[in-house]
C-alpha cells in the first residue's frame, strides 16, 4: 500500500505565528490521518505531510477554509518531497533560516474563553490581568525579533510554572505555544503607586481594587496597557474631567472613552449594528459615534469629555486589566494618551512617573516590558464603510496587499500624523501611528520604528521615498541616508496614489486631494487640488484659488488670520468696516496689522488649502478664532452644520443646488489654458451677507459644505469630460469630514463617475507613506 502514500512539503505564509496555527494543523493532520511535522520558520510555517493524495488535498483546502480566527493565510506553496516514513504527526522546534518573510499578528483583545476563565471564581487565573491564549493578547508590542518564540519577546523574563508549561507543550490546549502564557504564580504582576512612585498595595488584586476605588472617587490614574500608558478618570465626573484637562493642558480636544460594554453606550451615543460589530471586533479600535441628542442622556457624561463636537470617540476594553477596572470602578472611563504633550506614548514605568506625575494622582503599572508602543486606532463609519482616522493598535503591522510586486522601498511619510511604510513583494507594511514629527522625542521614535520594522521583516530598502517638503524631519532623515536611492514625492500625488494602490488602480485617474498643507511644485502651499495622475506622474488640472496666510504657520493656529485673508481678498481693505460679529470680536489693531502684512506680502505665503478655507469660514462665523488642536475649527464647523439640512441632502430628499456662489476660471497668469482655479470669493461675500442678516451659523455651515462639494464636483466633471476619464479617487484629511465625503461621492456618482476612496489606510497624512512607496516603485519601472 506504500505506493498509495505520497509526501508533500507545504510552505505557508501569512499571519501564521502566535495565532494557534500549529495546533490547528496538528488537529487537522489527525483528522485526515496524516503523518509528518510542522514548525515555525522565519518565513511562516513549514509542514511536511505523508498520506493519501486525497487526504493531503483535503488537508490543504481546509488550511484556507478553517484557519484560526487571528490567522490569515496568504499563500501555500506545495512541493514533492522525499518519503521519511513518519510514525506520527508532531510539532517540532522552529527552524532557523536567513530569510524573514512571516507576517506578525497585531495586538488583539482578550477572547471570550479567557474572559470567562478570568471571571470564574474556581479558575486558577481568576481576575488575573494578564490572562491570554493563542487567540488573544499582546503580539507586536512585545516582539523583539522573529521567529515569534518566547525568548524573543518581553515574556522571556518570566519562567513558566509547571502547569503553564504543560499547557504550552500540549498541542490540544488552546495555550499551546502561546508565547505570553502565564498565571498569577509565574507571570507579570500589576502594582499601584502614588505619584511619587511609592507602592501602596499588597498584591495585584488589591492594586486593581484600590485603583478602581480611586477612579470612582474622582482621581486620575495612569494605567499601563498593551502599547503604552493611558491617563484615566471617571467620564461622568465633571470635576475629574476638568482637572485632567487643566493638568494636561488640553482645553478642548475630545477625550477618548472606554465603556464597559456596547449596551452601556445606547444612552450617550447612537450605535448602529455595524458600529457595534466594529466596537466588539478583536482589534477594538476607538469608534467615532454620534452623540445622542437627548440631553438627559448626554448629561450622564461630563460635558467636557468632547466639547463643541457632535461625536464621541469610544472603545471597549481590550485587556483583562481594562475589564477588571471597569467592573470594579466607573463603567465609562476617559482613556487619553499618557505622554507629554506632542510626544510619543510613555511605555516605561519610570518614564511615565517622570512625564506626568503632575497629572496623575496614582499609577497602575506592571512589570511586563512593552518593546514597542502603539496608540489606539481610530475608525469612523462614513458612506457605509469603516474608514481609518488612525491605523495603529489592533491593525499594525498587518500589511496592505498590492496587485503588483514591489522592490524594497521605505516610504518615510509626512510631517504630521506620521506613519512609515516598507514594501516587499506584494506587501506594503505600514507601521503603527507615530505622530507629528515636530520634536526630538517623536523623531527618535520615528527612527526607532523604521529600524524595528526593518528588522522584524528583514527589509533593507534599496529606495527611500520622502515628501518634497524640505523642512520635514522625515525628509531630513531620507536625505541623511547613504548608499540608497532617494526619491522625493509631491505630497498630493502621494495622497492620490495611496488611494489608487489600495483600490488596485494602475491607470490614469482624476484625483481630488483636499487637506491642510502640502508643498507644491510651484513653491506654494497646496491643499485643494484636482490632479490628473498615474502612479508615475501627475498634472495639476484645477485648484482652489490662492489666498494669503498672514503670519505663515501662525495662521494655522489662529484661524482669525485666515478669516481676515478671505475678507481682504473679497472686499479689499474695506472689510475692516463690515458690520458683522467677526469684526466686532477682533482687535482692530490686529486686523490692521495683518492687512499691512498682506499688502506688503510680508510673511504671507500663498495657499490653495481646503483646510485653511475651512478655518477662514469657521472664524468668520465666530465658531473658533484660535485652536488648541489640529483641525479644531473645521471639526467644530462641521458639528454645527444644520442637521436637518444635511439629513435631507444625504437621504436625497432635496437637491444640493442650494449653495453659495463660486467661479471656475482659467489661470491666465501662467498661460496654462487647461489649469482652472476654483474661486470661492463669491461664497465669502454671500456668507457675509447672511451674517449681516443674522442667519443661523448651522445653516451657513451647511450651505458652505454644500458649496465646496458642488464646486469640486463641477470642476472635476469639467476635467473628466476634457480628459475622457471617469475614475475619480478621493484623498486627504478633509475627507474625514462626513458631510464633504458623503456629498462628494453622491454628486460625482450622479454624473456617472466611478469614485474610489480609502478603507485600508487613513485618508489623511497617515496614509501617504503607501503612496510614496508606490510612486517610487513606478519610477523604477516596476
Amino acid at each position: 500500500m506504500k505506493s498509495l502514500i505520497t509526501a508533500k512539503r507545504l510552505e505557508i505564509s501569512g499571519v501564521v505565528q502566535g495565532v494557534g496555527f500549529r495546533p490547528f494543523l496538528f488537529a487537522l493532520a489527525k483528522k485526515y490521518q496524516l503523518k509528518g511535522e510542522v514548525s515555525n520558520t522565519a518565513g511562516g510555517v513549514l509542514v511536511i505531510v505523508e498520506g493519501s493524495p486525497e487526504n493531503i488535498k483535503n488537508f490543504t483546502n481546509d488550511i484556507y477554509k478553517k484557519s484560526p480566527l487571528l490567522a490569515s493565510v496568504t499563500n501555500i506553496e506545495t512541493f514533492d518531497t522525499e518519503f521519511s516514513n513518519f510514525s506520527l504527526f508532531q510539532i517540532v522546534k522552529s527552524k532557523a533560516t536567513n530569510s524573514r518573510a512571516t507576517l506578525i499578528s497585531p495586538d488583539v483583545s482578550i477572547c471570550p474563553d479567557c474572559l470567562a476563565e478570568m471571571k470564574d471564581l474556581n479558575d486558577r487565573r481568576y481576575e488575573y490581568p494578564f490572562i491570554n491564549c493563542t487567540n488573544c493578547g499582546p503580539r507586536y508590542t512585545i516582539i523583539e525579533d522573529i521567529p515569534y518564540d518566547r525568548p524573543k519577546t518581553s515574556m522571556k523574563h518570566f519562567k513558566m510554572c509547571a502547569q503553564c508549561q504543560n499547557e504550552y507543550d500540549n498541542p490540544l490546549n488552546r495555550r499551546f505555544h502561546a508565547q505570553p502564557n502565564a498565571c498569577p504564580e509565574c507571570g507579570p504582576q500589576v502594582f499601584l503607586t502614588d505619584n511619587k512612585g511609592k507602592r501602596i498595595d499588597s498584591d495585584s488584586k488589591e492594586a486593581i481594587i484600590l485603583a478602581a476605588q480611586f477612579l470612582s472617587q474622582g482621581k486620575i490614574v495612569g494605567v499601563k496597557g498593551l502599547g503604552g500608558f493611558h491617563l484615566a478618570c471617571d467620564a461622568s465626573n465633571p470635576d475629574a474631567v476638568q482637572s485632567l484637562r487643566l493638568k494636561k493642558g488640553r482645553p478642548h480636544k475630545p477625550f477618548a472613552l472606554m465603556a464597559e460594554s456596547a449596551s452601556r453606550l445606547f444612552d450617550p451615543v447612537h450605535v448602529s449594528p455595524r458600529e457595534k460589530q466594529l466596537l466588539e471586533s478583536y482589534p477594538r479600535p476607538i469608534v467615532l459615534l454620534k452623540k445622542n441628542n437627548n440631553q438627559d442622556n448626554i448629561t450622564r457624561l461630563a460635558q467636557d469629555v468632547a466639547p463643541f463636537n457632535n461625536s464621541l470617540g469610544i472603545m471597549l476594553p481590550y485587556t483583562p486589566l481594562h475589564f477588571l477596572l471597569l467592573e470594579k470602578g466607573p463603567d465609562i472611563l476617559v482613556m487619553t494618551s499618557g505622554n507629554r504633550s506632542g510626544e510619543p506614548l510613555c511605555i516605561e514605568n519610570e518614564e511615565a512617573l517622570d512625564s506626568f506625575s503632575h497629572i496623575a494622582d496614582y499609577f497602575l503599572m506592571h512589570n511586563r516590558d512593552i518593546y514597542f508602543r502603539a496608540d489606539d486606532s481610530i475608525v469612523r463609519f462614513q458612506a457605509g464603510k469603516p474608514r481609518f482616522i488612525r491605523r495603529s493598535r489592533g491593525y499594525a503591522p498587518l500589511p496592505v496587499s498590492l496587485n503588483q510586486k514591489m522592490p524594497k522601498i521605505l516610504g518615510c511619510g509626512a510631517g504630521l500624523k506620521n506613519t512609515i511604510c516598507l514594501t516587499r513583494n506584494n506587501y506594503a507594511f505600514l507601521s503603527q501611528h507615530i505622530g507629528d514629527l515636530d520634536n526630538v522625542r517623536t523623531y527618535d521614535y520615528f527612527q526607532n520604528t523604521i529600524d524595528h520594522v526593518k528588522q522584524i521583516f528583514n527589509i533593507q530598502p534599496d529606495i527611500i521615498a520622502c515628501d518634497m517638503h524640505p523642512g520635514y524631519y522625515s525628509t531630513e532623515y531620507a536625505k541623511a541616508q547613504n548608499n540608497v536611492k532617494k526619491i522625493a514625492v509631491q505630497h498630493h500625488h502621494a495622497h492620490a496614489v495611496s488611494c489608487m494602490a489600495e483600490n488596485d488602480l494602475d491607470e490614469q485617474v482624476i484625483a481630488i486631494t483636499l487637506d491642510g498643507t502640502g508643498y507644491g511644485t510651484d513653491g506654494h502651499i497646496w491643499g485643494g487640488e484636482i490632479l490628473l495622475c498615474t502612479q508615475k506622474t501627475f498634472k495639476r488640472k484645477a485648484h482652489l484659488s490662492y489666498i494669503k496666510m498672514p503670519g505663515g504657520d501662525a495662521a494655522v493656529l489662529e484661524p482669525w488670520r485666515m478669516a481676515a485673508s478671505v475678507l481682504y481678498q473679497a472686499f479689499g481693505k474695506d472689510f475692516l468696516n463690515l458690520d458683522i460679529p467677526y469684526i466686532k470680536e477682533m482687535e482692530k489693531e490686529n486686523l490692521s496689522f495683518v492687512c499691512q502684512m498682506m499688502e506688503k506680502n510680508l510673511n504671507s505665503p500663498l495657499t490653495s488649502s481646503a483646510g485653511r478655507l475651512f478655518d477662514a469660514i469657521a472664524s468668520l462665523s465666530c465658531v473658533r478664532h484660535k485652536i488648541s488642536y489640529e483641525s479644531q475649527a473645521a471639526m467644530e464647523l462641521e458639528s454645527l452644520a444644520d442637521k436637518n439640512l444635511i439629513k435631507d441632502v444625504l437621504t436625497k430628499d432635496v437637491s444640493i443646488d442650494e449653495v453659495y456662489g463660486f467661479d471656475i476660471v482659467q489661470n491666465k497668469t501662467k498661460g496654462e489654458d487647461d489649469l482652472f482655479e476654483i474661486d470661492m470669493m463669491t461664497c465669502v461675500r454671500q456668507i457675509v451677507a447672511d451674517l449681516r442678516q443674522n442667519k443661523s451659523i448651522g445653516s451657513i455651515s451647511s450651505k458652505f459644505h454644500h458649496t465646496l462639494a458642488a464646486a469640486f464636483t463641477k470642476a472635476t466633471f469639467r476635467v473628466s469630460k476634457e480628459a475622457g476619464i471617469q475614475k475619480i479617487v478621493l484623498s486627504g484629511g478633509v475627507f474625514n469630514n462626513d458631510i464633504i465625503l458623503n456629498q462628494m461621492i453622491r454628486a460625482l456618482e450622479e454624473k456617472n463617475l466611478k469614485v474610489y476612496t480609502h478603507t485600508k489606510v487613513p485618508t489623511g497624512d497617515g496614509g501617504i507613506c503607501l503612496g510614496q512607496a508606490v510612486v517610487a516603485a513606478a519610477l523604477q519601472g516596476n
